[in-house]
Order: C-alpha cells, then sequence, then structure tokens
C-alpha cells in the first residue's frame, strides 16, 4: 500500500515539477553554470524523469481512449521520427564503403599515409589508420539510430512459431503486453546505463547513477569538461565519446516507438484487422517502382 500511495504521489507531482523545470530552464540548461550541469546529469536518468514520462504517456493514453484521432496522430509523429532518422542516416552505410574504397586505392595503389581536407581555408589532417577506424563511426549510427527505422518497417528478424497463426486480437495482445512488460523495460535500463556511461567520458569527477543530486552538487566545485580523446592506436580515431553519444540516441528513439508501437496496437486491436498498418509508411520496391512509372 505505501509503495502504491508513493508511486501515485510521485505522478501526481510529476506534471508540476517538469512545468517548474521549464521555467526554470537555466537551473539545469545553463551549463556555463557548473551546478546547472550536474542537475541536467541527474534529472537526465532520474526516478523524476521516469515518473514524468509514465504521467505523460497515462495522460496521452487517456485522451486517447477519448477521441482515437489524437492516439493515432501520435502514433504517425513517432513513426514519422523514425523513419527519418533512419532513412537519413542509412546513408552512412554507403558512405562506410565508399571510404573504404578510398582508403583501399590511396594506400595500396597511390602509397598516401594521410588525408586532408580543407574545403574552407582550415586543413583537417589525419593518418589513413584514423580514417580506417573511423568506419566503425558509420557502422555505429547505421546499427543505432536506424534500429527504430527496421522496427518500424518490420525488417527485424521474428520467431512466429505461435505468433503466425493467431487471432488478430491475440497478436495485439501479444504486442502490447511486448512493448510494456520487455520492450519499456530494458530500453529503460539501456537509458540509465547509457546516460551515465556516456557523461562520464565528457567530464570529471565522474558522475555515477548511486549518485544523489546534493553529492552531485557538491561535484560540481571540481567538475571541469574531460572528453575522452583516447584511440586505441596513437594516429586511430579519438572520437569514441561519440559512441556514447549514439547509445543514449539508440534507447531514446527505440523508447518512443515502443509507446508508439504500443499504441498502434492498441488502436489496432480496437478497429479490428481493417486498419492493420494504417498511416503506415513502408519502404517496399513495389511502391518505388510503381511511384517511378506512374
Amino acid at each position: 500500500m505505501e509503495a502504491l500511495v508513493n508511486l501515485l504521489t510521485n505522478l501526481v507531482v510529476a506534471i508540476p515539477n517538469a512545468g517548474y523545470a521549464l521555467v526554470n530552464l537555466g537551473d539545469w540548461l545553463n551549463w556555463s553554470d557548473r551546478q546547472a550541469l550536474m542537475r541536467f546529469v541527474y534529472y537526465g536518468a532520474s526516478f523524476e524523469l521516469l515518473y514524468f514520462f509514465i504521467a505523460v504517456i497515462l495522460v496521452l493514453t487517456g485522451i486517447g481512449l477519448w477521441r482515437r484521432s489524437v492516439m493515432w496522430r501520435t502514433v504517425r509523429v513517432l513513426e514519422f521520427v523514425g523513419n527519418w532518422v533512419g532513412r537519413f542516416f542509412a546513408w552512412a552505410g554507403l558512405i562506410m564503403v565508399v571510404q573504404q574504397v578510398m582508403i583501399v586505392f590511396l594506400q595500396r595503389i597511390f602509397r598516401v599515409s594521410e588525408i586532408s581536407i580543407g574545403p574552407f581555408g582550415y586543413a583537417f589532417t589525419r593518418d589513413l589508420g584514423w580514417y580506417g577506424e573511423e568506419l566503425k563511426l558509420y557502422n555505429a549510427m547505421v546499427v543505432c539510430l536506424c534500429c527504430g527505422y527496421t522496427f518500424i518497417q518490420g525488417g527485424h528478424v521474428r520467431v512466429d512459431l505461435f505468433y503466425a497463426g493467431a487471432s488478430h486480437r491475440a497478436k495485439k495482445i501479444v504486442d502490447m503486453a511486448g512493448s510494456i512488460l520487455f520492450m519499456l523495460p530494458a530500453l529503460f535500463l539501456i537509458w540509465l546505463y547509457a546516460w551515465f556511461f556516456m557523461w562520464r567520458h565528457l567530464i570529471v569527477p565522474k558522475p555515477s547513477a548511486s549518485d544523489t543530486l546534493e553529492r552531485l552538487v557538491m561535484k560540481a566545485r571540481a567538475m571541469r569538461w574531460n572528453v575522452e580523446t583516447i584511440g586505441f592506436s596513437p594516429s586511430g580515431f579519438d572520437g569514441y565519446f561519440i559512441f556514447k553519444i549514439l547509445l543514449v540516441a539508440f534507447s531514446g528513439l527505440l523508447i518512443l516507438q515502443a509507446v508508439a508501437f504500443f499504441y498502434r496496437s492498441l488502436l489496432e486491436f480496437r478497429e479490428g484487422p481493417q486498419s492493420v498498418n494504417r498511416f503506415a509508411d513502408p519502404d517496399r520496391l513495389d511502391q518505388v517502382v510503381s511511384g517511378n512509372a506512374d
């Protein structure tokens, strides 16, 4: 009973707390103030943020059950974000292939040891080994930022031994349960880990998930930026902190798609088989061919 009361209390105060945070942006977005930065670090993976997220979802779900058009609009917006982020960063795969071919030609045929890029008068010069290790970054972009897009498009591998033969309503129940009981809890844990993992490679003293707000504010006295620029080799790629940022982006985008998947499954459950893939934006070859023919 105490746990239930505590949950309800935190959900009730989540919206006013968020309103206070929006009114006082300088308390956590003014990063010239080291205490404000530490508050941002704390609240970025805090119970307060989790309760706010749950409160928003509950309110949005209640409105969506009253007016389905609102829920469909939410699904369309969230899937639009996932689709176009994935479509944009999918080009990183092409860049990765082109850069690999360029490295092979420059190294094996022209015997070049470094590449300088300076279209605006400032030369950016790095060893070929740096560009070779940078290929991992493009691969990480595809994996982290296109995962939600692949999920929306139905491109992930599925084991449908029982699901494929189930009825429409049974499938939607499984989808809703999967998004709430499996996707969101797992993604919240990834976000919690990734958030502090990222900041531990950007600032010192290193923040910890177990630190209270008061302790982080105290650490702000000695806080300074210490962005990780250590490579695996002396002339290798030195931007590995970007991988930590991509991990946060990965979990954030998939949290949004888990919500969209739950809403879509709920709406398709209520409206029947005729609503399956309603407002979907699939990338299929037959659509591309017919569109070009028109």
